[in-house]
């Protein structure tokens, strides 16, 4: 018995302990860990190893990391933010479907391929990877600039959308007709989505109120697990698809005032079960097929690749977003799906097409997941110089009362705190990289060095009410205070520092000091900051900041 249990977990052991060593490795090479777990993956199928890991314990693994992922973004989607985004879900969703889906389906009916494959697989390559897209957002830290809502809009249209999908390729395999099974399939989504409504409405916050008072910590992880799981559980037993209920579960709890407290619970899962989505993904790709048809392999994936991306390119701009937003929302969701890969892998679906085509197809777009932040990075940069504009063009924000020095975690916090407040602000960051990143993300920010005294002209720092200094520069605010005090006397300072020993040094030279290193630091300088101004804070909707 004991041997049989250690059979069954031991892939599962094996592959935790190398994805430790590949996280570790992809980030001193300064890599994203998606990057690391996929080449992981990748590399255990070229020694021929991937049967070995192809046990039920990891794909279960795999497919929970996945939920838990789309329970975290749905932790971030209440009903007020559904609202609010409606117009990027419902309209900039199905736009970019029609044409990315659209134009894939007419391409491969162009090539031959029999209408009703072109039409399954031609608007499955229109789909994204919502746990690659949704894994970078968050390593970035994009969930509430333009870009990132935008994506994570559209991936929720396209979950709906992949379940469409999954019920069309089920009425091909049964025979039976599509129509009765979209429409009950549409009716099951609709009611999951009202339950989730009604327990949103009265469940949740009695619910957390009789745990909170057990006092119990085991208790409020087992109780977002079972939410997560079971919301999952749920909508796979109707027949819809699992992230879909995971989604609706986290939905579900975003008004909450115990969402905090459950995130906090449900990161360390996701982290930790979607390492092994990742790595079962680049487990998929066949090394015998690369190398027998690598260049088929190679031209498919360029060709979905650069197609993908200039679809959703003249999708944005269709929907009115600038060529930079585009650019960078296109690149970044210009990979395939994993529900694609579900897709092409069902025996109806497949069958209508060349088995060797399915094959590269398949490994196509494991590859364009593996590829991701490569290719969402150039978008990004891409975007940043064309943003840039022209050197002798007005300052973005020149009249703005707010200066913030440093587009750090801090610092982005208190720009999109201030733009859901109407309130202007210009930024300015010294390092070139986190600049590039921050320009490329839409906010106004500029490349300076507020250090040096001289270029305190250009920003107009005489002009402002609040200046923050978001790096936790102790040392150029000690010697440049004197001169601030000259310049500067009526402006609030506020800065963000890292320690209590260091609060109480910028409090003695004047500075109003928020201490980073507790808990709701970002969140108490952004109060301090308002409080500064006279202003009173529009809050956000509720579970629109993250």
């Amino acid at each position: 018995m004991a041997g049989e249990v250690v059979e069954t977990i031991q892939p599962a052991i094996t592959l935790l302990g190398l994805g430790i060593g590949a996280a570790l490795a992809s980030r001193a090479l300064r890599l994203n860990p998606i990057v690391g777990y996929l080449g992981l993956g990748l590399g255990l199928a070229s020694l021929g190893m991937a049967q070995d890991f192809s046990g039920s314990v990891v794909a279960a693994m795999a497919e929970a990391g996945v939920m838990f992922l789309l329970f975290n973004l749905g932790l971030h989607f209440s009903l007020g933010r559904i609202r609010s985004e409606a117009a990027n879900i419902f309209g900039f969703g199905t736009l970019q479907m029609l044409i990315a889906g659209g134009g894939f389906a007419v391409l491969l009916w162009l090539f031959g391929l029999p209408p009703i494959f072109a039409v399954i697989a031609g608007f499955g390559l229109g789909l994204s990877s919502t746990a690659v897209v949704i894994g970078l957002i968050r390593e970035r830290g994009q969930e509430d600039c333009p870009v990132g809502r935008a994506a994570q809009s559209i991936l929720i249209f396209q979950d709906i959308a992949a379940i469409l999908l999954l019920v069309t390729a089920g009425a091909l395999a049964s025979g039976g007709d599509l129509a009765p099974a979209l429409g009950l399939a549409a009716a099951k989504a609709l009611a999951a989505f009202g339950i989730a409504v009604i327990f949103a409405r009265f469940l949740t916050e009695p619910l957390f109120a009789l745990i909170a008072r057990a006092g119990t910590t085991e208790v409020y992880t087992a109780t977002a697990l079972f939410i997560a799981l079971a919301a999952g559980w749920a909508t796979g037993m109707a027949g819809l698809s699992l992230t879909l209920g995971a989604f609706l579960g986290g939905m579900a709890v975003a008004d909450s005032r115990y969402r905090i407290l459950v995130q906090t619970e449900i990161d360390a899962f996701r982290g930790l079960f979607l390492s092994f989505f990742f790595i079962s993904v680049g487990l998929s790709i066949d090394p015998a097929l690369l190398a027998r048809d690598w260049g088929l392999v190679a031209g498919l994936t360029l060709a979905m690749i650069v197609l993908k991306c200039a679809f959703n390119v003249g999708a944005g701009l269709l929907n009115r977003w600038s060529v930079p937003g585009s650019i960078q929302l296109g690149f970044l969701l210009g990979q395939g799906s994993e529900f694609t890969l579900v897709l092409l892998a069902l025996p109806a679906v497949a069958g209508l097409a060349e088995p060797r085509l399915v094959s590269a197809l398949v490994t196509a777009i494991a590859i364009s997941l593996a590829v991701t932040p490569l290719i969402s990075n150039i978008g990004r940069k891409l975007a940043g110089r064309l943003r840039q504009g022209l050197p002798d063009s007005k300052l973005a924000g020149d009249d703005a009362p707010v200066l913030i020095i440093g587009m750090t975690p801090a610092g982005r916090a208190v720009a999109d705190a201030l733009a859901a407040s109407d309130v202007g602000y210009l930024a300015i960051d010294a390092d070139h990289d986190r600049f590039q990143m921050a320009l490329a993300d839409g906010y106004h920010v500029h490349n300076a060095n507020p250090a040096d005294p001289r270029s305190w002209d250009a920003i107009g720092v005489e002009r402002r009410q609040v200046l923050v200094v978001a790096t936790g520069a102790t040392d150029a605010s000690r010697e440049l205070t004197p001169l601030a005090e000259q310049r500067m006397p009526g402006i609030a300072r506020i800065i963000a520092v890292p320690d209590a020993e260091a609060a109480s040094e910028m409090t003695a030279l004047g500075l109003l000091p928020v201490d980073m290193s507790t808990s709701g630091g970002a969140e108490r300088l952004t109060e301090l900051i308002f409080a500064s101004l006279g202003r009173e804070r529009v809050l956000p909707i509720p579970g629109l900041a993250a």
